[in-house]
């Protein structure tokens, strides 16, 4: 959601598309179904469409240095036509021209440069760099409405008008006089008749200048401008605007003197604004990955899409439901109904981290571990706090599970500690403290009789603890920081695995290595869950891939592309319909469950 007009709906009136991690995501408005555009090597900074529909085009970020690739998809088909590399480290805005003759590219600040491509050719001709040298750098490119040839840039305290002069493969600016006005440029549209295009700037006003003269005619509102700067403009057929700001307010100005008639406030900052078709019906996108839904004449907001925009640390099912399940983040943790998609419940502790969730298995409470050392329980039909445990531990809490019988929870904590509270009616009181660990316990699992738990933690060993007696039974050793472990179901053998790539199979009763594969080629393995039956295993790490075991041969049956982020947990649900992953990018993705057959 952070993506400036990263939302976009298609002139087909029947799709929008937008950006998550290095992925284009495609989304049919009444069916809700999501095709994706993989391609991109690192996270997609831009992303527009042709007027005809026909092409997408989408850039890229890289490292410093390195060549960042612009994109071209065919709609129709949902594939990649060519990738066109010239820009070095961001593509900052793309601009398709009228009749999709150009497609022009915009390189970020490191680049600077402005580049016009052909797209039949699919080749390069002609660049320049995009703002004088006494000028700041160029943020956003809008193309003509009328003519292939022009087009505008924009920026900090730059305004330019581009001609292209296809014989001598040239462009040449002219800037644009604003008077005593010192702007920073955020967003450009362009009216239909070319006559003239608005600029939003940083600082809450709209300019209006005019592309034959090239000087401004008039800007405004002047006295009560916008609060945390204009982000977003739309333009309708009646001459007026709407606009949207940094503050999250979406209003509708008329006049040359820019006063707001409606204005509604929507959650995050206003990222993207689009029509769907004559404007009778637009889209808002903010940075708090919300989408809304706006019908132009009642002006209300509806929301139709929310995510998390922070990294998702757990997801957790409820005992014995695919229907339902958790997942927690910075600033919240929230529950999502799976056969609509849709989130029935957020759970808002502001400024705060929820590391690790779990449904007790009476179904009256979500118990959460987070970040300033405090474990809490919500009501899971309400969302209400029921009882909070503070100072649960020095270094945030990090991980949590439950016993079967309701009464006992285990947290570990950043510091190492394992530590047993005894939960009554309505009294919370610490049972036992467990010191082994030297460092974050990463995940707890406690086995079915409630007599037995295992730790994995970041200091290289995961012990086996008995929680009757508070005793250490086994303790198991190895090179990695452990990230994830699992209990076979039948619990005389456990799995595990973390940094150093490896799934590592070990005997509970002496602690004994059965064996070791090796789990990915790159990146640590943070998540993994077992099937019921013990049969399979999922895995997922930093190489952003989902992958099916087969348990007892130890090899990969199924593997999932589809994360542009690391990945941070993943479940197989209750039933095996689907598998749920979550990642650092803020994204939570449900895969069939394969059929195995």
């Amino acid at each position: 959601g952070h993506i400036p007009c990263g939302l976009i709906c298609h002139p087909d009136k029947e799709h929008v598309l937008y950006p998550l991690g290095c992925t284009v995501v495609i989304q049919d408005l009444d069916s809700k179904k999501q095709t994706f555009l993989h391609g991109h090597t690192n996270n997609v900074s831009c992303i527009v469409i042709s007027r005809n529909g026909m092409y997408v085009a989408s850039g890229q970020v890289t490292f410093v240095g390195f060549k960042a690739d612009v994109i071209l998809w065919d709609f129709p088909k949902k594939e990649l036509l060519a990738r066109l590399s010239l820009h070095k480290g961001k593509i900052e805005g793309l601009a398709f021209s009228p009749n999709s003759l150009y497609l022009v590219s915009l390189g970020g600040q490191d680049d600077g440069s402005v580049v016009v491509w052909h797209v039949g050719k699919r080749e390069a001709v002609c660049g320049s760099p995009a703002s004088a040298r006494s000028a700041g750098s160029a943020t956003v490119v809008v193309c003509s409405s009328c003519r292939d040839e022009m087009f505008v840039t924009a920026g900090n305290g730059t305004i330019r008008v581009w001609e292209l002069d296809l014989a001598n493969r040239k462009i040449r600016p002219t800037e644009c006089q604003t008077g005593q006005l010192r702007r920073v440029i955020m967003c450009v549209k362009m009216a239909d008749d070319d006559n003239y295009f608005y600029v939003g700037t940083s600082s809450g006003d709209v300019l209006k200048v005019s592309t034959n003269n090239k000087l401004m005619t008039d800007y405004g509102p002047q006295k009560e401008k916008f609060s945390s700067g204009l982000t977003a403009l739309l333009l309708l057929k009646t001459g007026d605007l709407i606009v949207g700001t940094g503050g999250g307010i979406v209003a509708l100005c008329k006049g040359s003197n820019y006063k707001v008639m409606k204005k509604i406030q929507v959650q995050g900052a206003v990222t993207s604004l689009t029509c769907r078709g004559q404007g009778h019906q637009f889209f808002v996108g903010t940075n708090e990955c919300q989408i809304y839904r706006i019908n132009y004449n009642a002006f209300k907001e509806e929301l139709i899409a929310a995510c998390h925009n922070e990294a998702v640390h757990d997801i957790v099912f409820p005992l014995g439901t695919s229907d339902l399940f958790g997942t927690c983040s910075k600033n919240d943790i929230r529950v999502w109904h799976t056969p609509e998609n849709r989130e029935l419940l957020r759970i808002v502790i502001p400024n705060m981290t929820c590391h690790a969730m779990e449904f007790m298995r009476d179904g009256k409470s979500i118990i959460s571990a987070w970040n300033d050392g405090k474990i809490r329980a919500f009501m899971p039909e309400t969302g209400r706090l029921m009882y909070v445990i503070n100072h649960a531990h020095s270094l945030g809490v990090t991980a949590i599970a439950a016993t079967s019988d309701c009464k006992r929870i285990i947290s570990g904590g950043g510091e190492g500690q394992v530590r047993v509270w005894e939960i009554g009616e309505r009294t919370h009181k610490l049972g036992e403290v467990l010191k082994e660990h030297v460092s974050a316990v990463s995940c707890i699992k406690i086995k079915k009789n409630d007599r037995e738990c295992v730790t994995a933690s970041l200091d290289g060993t995961c012990i086996i603890w008995d929680i009757v007696r508070f005793v250490r039974i086994q303790m198991i050793l190895a090179n990695t920081l452990f990230k994830c472990v699992c209990y076979h179901p039948e619990e005389y053998q456990i799995i595990t695995s973390g940094t150093d790539r490896r799934i590592g199979y070990w005997e509970v009763f002496d602690g004994s290595a059965i064996r070791e594969v090796e789990g990915s080629v790159s990146g640590s393995i943070n998540g993994m869950d077992i099937t019921s039956d013990g049969a399979y295993f999922v895995t997922g790490g930093d190489d952003h891939l989902v992958k099916l075991w087969d348990y007892n041969k130890g090899a990969v049956t199924h593997v999932g592309v589809g994360h542009s982020g690391n990945i941070t947990r993943l479940k197989i649900c209750p039933g095996n319909k689907y598998i749920v992953s979550v990642s650092a990018d803020g994204a939570i993705l449900l895969w069939k469950y394969p059929d195995l057959h």
